[in-house]
């Protein structure tokens, strides 16, 4: 059952494409990454942006450790550099007010000092990074096909999966007390442990090429998206078979992901919507 809902706000100050925007794990921040080189931190409530951080190239991906007001956010993008930077330092605050990021030929400003792990590291560009439950351990997935577990203690690689494809989505499941990693690549969603680096649970391969995947723990459920068509489909996660296909969106389907209940999940597609999904058969709201 697909549910429509209302824009409550907007965030304005990027000059270019917005790649991603994630969540801090209370909800008080926001962090974008753009095509704009730069990635901001807004505070949800007023929509005012308290930080911009300026990168030499877009920034495809950002992170929060999972803690209430975080200080610090992870970026990476086609700089094939991953970042840390601390958010109470003065030099990480530039304000919305700054210069703007210039994509145009002109020189940009000086990129904004961060703490770099594995310099050199990746082959490709990042497109997913990802902040484990374990805070000192951050995850990448790259055009270079490789999905890395760093250890920001010593700034260096604890595991690494080569997958089949290209990656889509990476993500974390956020529902289920013992989280797991989804990744999505080719024709296969690969499912990691979330507490153990490159601990590969199960590999789950289709006939449809998959762009995007969440799974849903407590039902032993996945929800796929991909780029080759324009339906949504579940899956049993034991045996892979196909176990619903919905229809409504009229572009490739680039992202999936539950709610923290876990009662609903939301597509976002290139047809320029997201889509709100009642997951199960038990009724939600005024929904039944």
């Amino acid at each position: 059952m697909l549910l429509n809902f209302g824009r409550i706000g907007t965030f304005i100050g990027h000059k270019g494409a917005v790649w991603q925007a994630r969540l801090s794990s209370d909800a008080s921040f926001a962090a974008t990454g753009s095509a704009d080189f730069s990635a901001k931190i807004w505070d949800t409530h007023t929509g005012e942006c308290l930080h911009t951080l300026t990168h030499a190239h877009i920034v495809r991906a950002v992170a929060f450790p999972s803690q209430p007001r975080p200080q610090l956010v992870a970026t990476g993008g086609f700089e094939k550099k991953l970042r840390i930077f601390d958010l109470s330092r003065s030099s990480a605050n530039n304000s919305a007010s700054s210069s703007p990021t210039s994509v145009d030929g002109n020189s940009p400003p000086s990129p904004t000092p961060g703490i770099e792990i594995g310099p050199g590291v990746h082959g490709g560009n990042i497109k997913s990074v990802i902040w484990s439950t374990n805070l000192n351990i951050l995850i990448t997935a790259a055009d270079d096909k490789f999905v890395r577990w760093w250890d920001i203690r010593s700034r260096s690689v604890a595991a690494m999966y080569e997958l089949e494809g290209i990656p889509g989505t990476c993500e974390l499941d956020s529902i289920s007390s013992n989280p797991s990693l989804s990744v999505a690549a080719g024709k296969s969603a690969y499912f990691f442990s979330g507490t153990q680096p490159g601990q590969l649970l199960k590999k789950i391969t289709t006939s449809k090429d998959i762009a995007a995947v969440a799974l849903h723990t407590e039902s032993r459920k996945l929800v796929t998206g991909g780029g080759g068509d324009t339906w949504v489909r579940v899956y049993d996660f034991d045996d892979g078979s196909e176990l619903e296909v919905h229809k409504g969106h009229h572009g490739p389907i680039w992202t999936v992901s539950f709610s923290p209940d876990g009662k609903l999940y939301a597509t976002g597609s290139e047809d320029g919507t997201v889509k709100l999904w009642k997951f199960g058969s038990d009724p939600y709201g005024l929904w039944r």
